[in-house]
């Protein structure tokens, strides 16, 4: 299966997002926009669970967190895919700030995969934050309505948060997990050691 996979609950439900993607792929793809709304925010939900209990039970591993960042990775994909695809209409106005805000994350990802050769696994504060208000707005667009001036603020963090993502990884020399912030890595002088 996986090198160094331990069978552990948020393992599990990390494997859990990354099999889930083809079944929200696919009511994408049929047009099935609450089926599809819902299993992005079971998604969402399993996303905050798996990390909570690492944290928690002290069962964070490196496997655990590059699994979760594939599957943060793609469930992030995918619920932007879903927005372009069933609410364009209501982000017409409102596009011109995403991009940025997709330029910035497509660096934060291929940057990794061209200097580590794998994708990162920070898990800064800055994305976790991110995550909550990311799919606060997903949750709120597809079954309250949508908000611009949450989307904005959305847009925003989302930028400041990939700005600090990209900075740590122009500080560090070799690839690392679970780093927190720019704070961390400069306090503990994290960029000379990894």
């Amino acid at each position: 299966m996986i090198k160094n996979f331990t069978w552990t609950i948020p393992n599990v439900l990390s494997l859990y997002r990354l099999i889930m993607f083809p079944i929200i792929f696919y009511a994408l793809w049929v047009d099935l926009e609450e089926v599809f709304a819902m299993l992005i925010c079971i998604n969402l939900i399993t996303d905050i669970l798996d990390g909570w209990i690492a944290r928690r039970f002290n069962q964070a591993t490196e496997v655990g967190a590059r699994l979760d960042s594939m599957a943060d990775m793609g469930t992030y994909l995918l619920s932007f895919a879903g927005v372009f695809y069933f609410k364009a209409d209501l982000l017409q106005d409102h596009l011109l700030a995403l991009y940025p805000f997709f330029l910035l994350f497509a660096l934060c990802h291929i940057l990794p995969l061209i200097r580590f050769k794998r994708l990162p696994s920070f898990h800064l504060y800055s994305w976790k934050i991110g995550g909550y208000i990311q799919g606060i707005w997903f949750a709120s667009l597809f079954f309250i309505e949508f908000w611009p001036s949450y989307y904005y603020f959305m847009v925003i963090w989302g930028i400041l948060a990939f700005s600090e993502h990209l900075i740590i990884q122009f500080l560090i020399s070799r690839p690392a997990s679970n780093l927190k912030g720019l704070y961390w890595v400069l306090q503990t002088r994290e960029a000379k050691k990894v």
